[in-house]
Order: structure tokens, then C-alpha cells, then sequence
């Protein structure tokens, strides 16, 4: 069994071919089998997961049990596509796992591509810091002390002050890497609940978790929904999906409303699951009874909310640290030039 996982991407793809090749009638060993066959001997995560598939099904097991034994794919893929089967529905629930973890990978590369930017222009300014102290306000010092006699002794201060400007900012900025750097260890040793914590007190940053949440949740509830499960098993199941404990707070309230004989619509809205409109949306769907339509829809909505989420953060800090790049080297500028420019005017 292989330990290694397929990215968001494989799994996606995988499930784009699968839903194509049970539309077309051919049955899933057969399916396996040609997906084994058409990969190339490169000893790759998907084709040891594959050949595993392949012994697994000419054995008689589904799709789902395959899946796995092969070991490769997310729980939550296995989940869909075992409930898929169950209701007879597989080939919708492999095209719209396609869709999900194709949003998911797209989403993660926004995030991921928000984060690369600002953090290489941090180590930049460091660095840049550290260069200005250690070499260049070194540097016009000596100058300046060679020259001594008809500039003032005062004109010296603007140097000092650029030292304290630079080791000031350099020490901040060394203090905010220190603490991302850190922050970035404990979610990868699984101490995302103290990391989120601290994430929660930034709004900008509470909304993109809490978005992405909601998109995890709307897009697994659709899922379920369409699998045939019913609505507060669908709910149950979707509600780990999120991955943020704030959110799961909310939906755990919104199923013990269901007990208590609301709708899921009715529950979601009383408990502000959604904002208004998306409420009220979902009301109207389940009232005409194109719960599925609505969900898909408000998927939809919540991955391009949190898009647009990342971007105005990005928007934020890029000329946040531009500005202090360049506030950093105009004002060390203008501190090594003034004392120059008052030798020029005494000699002159």
C-alpha cells in the first residue's frame, strides 16, 4: 500500500477520468485497468495506487473499497464515492469531486502564491537592512570622520539617527519573520488550533478562514445531497470537512436545530450560517425544491468570496512592505547625504 498521496490535482484528475469512462458504459475494473495500462513505468504515486486498484477490482470489490486499499486518496474522497455508489450515482459524485478538489487546488495556489510575494519582499528588506548597518552607514562614517574640520559636528547626527532608524526596523521586521516562521512550524506539527487562534484576532484573515470553511462544508453538503444521503446525515458528515473549529461551532448548533425539526435551510438561516442573501437563497431553493442547484451555486460563490479575499489582503501588505522598503532607503539616503552636502557648503 502506498504511504504517499495524490495532491489535489491527481485526485481531481483521476475522478475526471473515471466519471468519463462510466458515462461511456465501461465498467470500473475496465475503467482501472485502462487508466493502469495507459500510465507510463515511472514508479509515481497514482500508477502504485492504480496497480493496487486494478488486482483490488478484478477481485470483485467496488470502486470505493479500491480506493481504498490503494491508500492514496483523501478520506473524503472515499466517503463520496462509497455514498456515490450506494445510490447509484457515481458517475455525478466522481465529476463533482473533479470540481471540488480542483477549486481546492486553486484556492491553495492563491493562498500559497499571496503568502510567496510578501514573504520574499521581508527577507528582501532584511536584508537590505542588515547591509546598510553592517556596510554602507559604516562606510560614509569613516568617510566623514577623515574629513573632519569644517563640518559641523552636528551634521554627524543624521548618520546616528539613520543607525537607529535602520537597527530599529531591522529588529521589528526580524521579530514579524521570527513569528510567521514560527507560526508556519506549528500548523505543519499539527498545532493549527494556537496558530488559528492568533489568525482569528486579524479580520482579514478570520474571514478568509471562515469563507474557505463554509466553501469546504457547502461543497461537501452538496455532495452528500446529491448522493441521496439524508439532509441531517448530510450535514453530520460535512460538518469535519471544514477544518475550522469556529465554523464547526456554528454548524454543530445548526444540526441541533435540525433535531428539533427545523429544515436545513430554516436552521442555516437562524443560526447566520450564511450572510443574508446566500440565506434566503437557500430558502428559496429548498422551498422550490432545487436544494442541489442552490448549493452548487453558493459553492461557487464562496470560493470566488474567497478569492477576492486573498487578493484584498495581498492588496494590503504588498504596499505596506513596498513603503517601508522604500521609506527604509530614502531616509538612510537623505541621513548619509546631508552630512555631505554640508561639507560641500562649508568648503564652498
Amino acid at each position: 500500500m502506498s504511504k504517499a498521496k495524490l495532491d489535489h490535482m491527481g485526485v481531481s484528475a483521476f475522478c475526471e477520468s473515471m466519471g468519463m469512462m462510466v458515462r461511456s458504459g465501461i465498467q470500473v475494473d475496465e475503467a482501472i485497468a485502462l487508466l493502469a495500462d495507459s500510465k507510463t513505468k515511472t514508479g509515481g504515486v497514482l500508477e502504485e495506487g492504480l496497480a493496487v486498484m486494478k488486482e483490488k477490482t478484478e477481485e470483485g470489490q467496488g470502486l470505493a473499497d479500491a480506493m481504498k486499499e490503494s491508500g492514496i486518496f483523501p478520506d473524503y474522497a472515499l466517503q463520496m464515492v462509497k455514498a456515490g455508489e450506494n445510490a447509484g450515482r457515481l458517475e455525478d459524485i466522481l465529476f463533482r469531486l473533479s470540481r471540488y478538489y480542483a477549486d481546492q487546488k486553486t484556492i491553495s495556489e492563491k493562498l500559497k502564491n499571496a503568502v510567496t510575494y510578501p514573504a520574499a519582499m521581508l527577507v528582501l528588506i532584511i536584508a537590505l537592512l542588515a547591509v546598510m548597518i553592517v556596510m554602507v552607514l559604516p562606510a560614509f562614517s569613516d568617510v566623514y570622520e577623515r574629513l573632519t574640520g569644517s563640518l559641523a559636528s552636528s551634521a554627524y547626527g543624521y548618520v546616528r539617527w539613520a543607525y537607529v532608524f535602520c537597527f530599529v526596523a531591522l529588529i521589528l521586521l526580524v521579530v514579524i519573520a521570527g513569528i510567521l516562521i514560527a507560526g508556519y512550524l506549528m500548523w505543519k506539527s499539527g498545532k493549527r488550533a494556537a496558530v488559528e487562534k492568533m489568525l482569528n484576532r486579524v479580520p482579514v484573515t478570520r474571514q478568509i478562514l471562515e469563507n474557505m470553511g463554509m466553501f469546504r462544508f457547502t461543497s461537501a453538503l452538496a455532495t452528500f445531497i446529491a448522493s441521496g444521503e439524508m439532509q441531517d446525515e448530510a450535514v453530520l458528515n460535512s460538518i469535519p470537512m471544514t477544518d475550522y473549529a469556529p465554523v464547526e461551532e456554528k454548524l454543530v448548533s445548526m444540526s441541533r436545530r435540525m433535531e428539533e425539526g427545523h429544515s436545513i435551510a430554516q436552521a442555516a438561516y437562524d443560526e447566520e450560517l450564511f450572510e443574508p442573501t446566500y440565506g434566503r437563497m437557500l430558502l428559496a431553493g429548498e422551498r422550490s425544491g432545487n436544494m442541489e442547484d442552490v448549493l452548487e451555486r453558493l459553492t461557487g460563490l464562496l470560493e470566488e468570496n474567497c478569492g477576492n479575499l486573498v487578493d484584498r489582503l495581498v492588496g494590503v501588505v504588498d504596499p505596506l512592505l513596498s513603503g517601508v522598503l522604500m521609506l527604509t532607503v530614502g531616509l538612510s539616503l537623505i541621513s548619509v547625504m546631508l552630512p555631505l552636502i554640508g561639507m560641500m557648503n562649508s568648503i564652498g
